[in-house]
Parts: structure tokens; sequence; C-alpha cells
């Protein structure tokens, strides 16, 4: 007698479900490109996003998240968060990525400052010539243009 109840629940759950996946493919047939690009999204876009939902969490030396960030930090906080493991500094994940030029940067790439052959900060590359960063003691994590040429740029393998 118990197993009757059971069954309009499951049968509603199901039918639940069914509309969910309908209204899923009709999505992607009104919006071109919805699921395919949801599926596209490389691992450095994956964690530029993650580092952009970080907006407004304070500078900390040394600290790698999730509430509180140095630059190095947050970036190796958000490749962490989408499957990338990265060095903890600034200096090694530069020693650690693919290294590119500039023409072939890509939004989610890396960008590390340097004077000379030393690495001092690092950001996540987020298009139009801005990073999203954890820029020193007394700021948040926010985005920024970047303001030197000074830099060189890597990709996360």
């Amino acid at each position: 007698m118990s197993a009757l109840p059971r069954i309009p629940a499951l049968a509603s759950r199901a039918a639940t479900a069914s509309a969910l996946t309908a209204a899923t493919l009709a999505a992607s047939v009104l919006v071109p490109g919805l699921a395919a690009d949801a599926q596209a999204a490389t691992a450095g876009e994956q964690a530029l996003k993650v580092a952009a939902a970080k907006q407004g969490s304070p500078y900390q030396w040394g600290a790698a998240g999730p509430n509180r960030f140095d630059c190095s930090g947050l970036t190796q906080y958000s490749f962490k968060r989408v499957g990338k493991t990265l060095p903890r500094t600034a200096q090694s994940q530069y020693n650690s990525t693919r290294h590119i030029s500039g023409g072939s940067r890509q939004t989610g790439d890396l960008v590390f400052f340097h004077s000379g052959s030393n690495v001092y900060h690092v950001g996540i590359y987020a298009g139009n010539n801005k990073i999203w960063h954890a820029p020193k003691p007394g700021t948040t994590v926010r985005l920024e243009k970047i303001w030197t040429n000074s830099v060189w740029y890597g990709r996360v393998r």
C-alpha cells in the first residue's frame, strides 16, 4: 500500500525533469551557441570568473583565499577551483606556465609584471588590456587596466 503514493511523486519528479531538459534544449536553440559556449570555456576563462567573483576581497600578503588574497594567492585559488594546479608565488607561476606573446594573449591567461628578469606581480587577463588582481596592502581584489609595458604572458597548462 505504501508504494502507491510514491508512484505519483516519482511521476511528478520525472515530468519536472523532462520539462527542465526541454527548457534547456529550447534555450540552446533560441540562443545560438549557449550550450557550446558553456562547454568550450577554457580553464583560464573559468578561473577568470572565479577571480571576478572575489571582487572586493581584501589584500593580505601571503593569503590564498577564500576571503583574503595576495596577487599569486588569487591566481592560485582561481585556477585550483577549476582543477588546475599552480605554484604559490608569482615567479614560480611564471616558471610553470607556457609563455606566450602579448599578441597571442587570451582572456584567462596570466599577466606577469616584471622588473628585469624578476616577476613581482601577477593577475588574470580579462580582455581590453585589463586584469583581475589583488594589487597591494590596503586595497581589494579588482579589475584594473594594465599600467605598464613591462609584462609577460603565460598560459596555464
